[in-house]
């Protein structure tokens, strides 16, 4: 037992040395940073714009091979789920010439956004601690983070995570 809590202590320390000093990293509970990010558009768009639904984040780059076997299992949860309150949010973190080039391959009918990756990063500062891809977060209709999860996800836990009245 001793160990285990060692361990925790350890892992979050480790997750504190890597954060910029005076950076605020969003966990479950919080209510989401109201982050403004440039969409494929050139228009600023800010996260409260998808309040009033449920959103899950997913954060992705055109080189991630697990985040571009994700994104068809996203596209179809956006259609399966986008009539009961759910939306599908794509932040990119990568180089915009790059995200326009793979979507103009491969598009998909859910809202992508540029991320930041200068410091401190979009996907830090929504709490990928270890800024590993993909990421994603889960906001209820009221902005509050209720779930974050490193690595692909898979379609029973989309599933899980969109339906409305159900817990992640």
């Amino acid at each position: 037992m001793l160990a285990a809590i060692g361990g925790g202590w350890l892992q979050h320390e480790s997750q504190v040395a890597r954060t910029p000093p005076g950076v605020d990293v969003a966990n479950v509970g919080d209510l989401r940073p109201d982050l403004a990010l440039t969409g494929l558009d050139g228009k600023l768009h800010h996260l409260s714009e998808f309040h009033a639904q449920r959103v899950l984040i997913n954060f992705w780059a055109s080189w991630c091979v697990p985040c571009l076997a994700e994104m068809p299992t996203l596209n179809t949860a956006q259609h399966n789920f986008a009539d009961q309150g759910a939306i599908v949010l794509g932040i990119a973190m990568d180089d915009p010439e790059h995200v326009h080039s793979f979507l103009s391959a491969h598009p998909v009918d859910y809202p992508i956004l540029l991320g930041r990756l200068d410091s401190p990063s979009t996907s830090l500062r929504l709490g990928d601690t270890d800024e590993v891809l993909p990421f994603s977060v889960l906001l209820d209709a009221h902005g509050r983070i209720v779930a974050m999860r490193r690595g692909p996800l898979e379609p029973s836990q989309l599933g899980k995570w969109l339906s409305p009245g159900t817990a992640p």
